[in-house]
């Protein structure tokens, strides 16, 4: 099964997934940062669709489009999210509906969107984690596929929360995506 990591971010989520040894045919980002330089150092192929604008005329199906062409002209055929900052639109469902991966610092359905750990620790949970979910047009609603949890300390911050949840969302990713991968089919 061919896997495109699609990245924005430092890259720590790829470096992980590459040290496990995924069969990443594809890393794809959408902007300059740190996931093009982890790619290289584990002999990955690294692509930029650049996104130009993150202003109101921001042609987010163009965009989705772009990427998805170039995902299918790779012959990929799962892709994970690995801390990619663009919502990607509609074609994107159509080329690989059911076969997008996403990771989230939650346990979902609670808190989803960009600020989860933040969300938890002003609520006042004693308990949050992490999801690996299918990603669909609505964020961080998608089909769950595995959580684990995290006790959250009387003394934690946004910081130490989060890099404790950190730590278990990239083995669960890692495991999950490799479940998916033996199995042939996500669900």
């Amino acid at each position: 099964m061919r896997l495109a990591v699609l990245a924005s971010g430092s890259g720590t989520i790829l470096d992980a997934m590459a040290r496990s040894g995924l069969p990443i045919s594809l890393v794809l980002v959408d902007r300059p940062c740190g996931a093009e330089k982890v790619a290289p150092d584990h002999g990955l192929t690294c692509v930029m669709v650049e996104r130009t604008s993150f202003g109101p005329d921001f042609d987010r199906v163009d965009y989705t489009g772009q990427v998805t062409e170039r995902l299918v002209a790779e012959g990929i055929e799962l892709v994970a999210m690995a801390g990619f900052g663009t919502v990607l639109d509609q074609p994107m469902q159509d080329a690989y509906g059911g076969r997008i991966l996403n990771t989230h610092p939650s346990l979902l359905p609670a808190f989803p969107g960009w600020h989860a750990v933040q969300d938890a620790l002003a609520y006042g949970v004693k308990v949050t984690g992490c999801t690996v979910h299918v990603a669909t047009l609505e964020v961080d609603a998608g089909p769950i596929l595995a959580q684990q949890a995290v006790a959250v300390a009387p003394d934690d911050t946004v910081d130490t929360l989060h890099e404790r949840i950190k730590s278990l969302e990239r083995d669960l990713y890692i495991r999950t995506i490799r479940e998916i991968i033996d199995r042939g089919c996500v669900l």
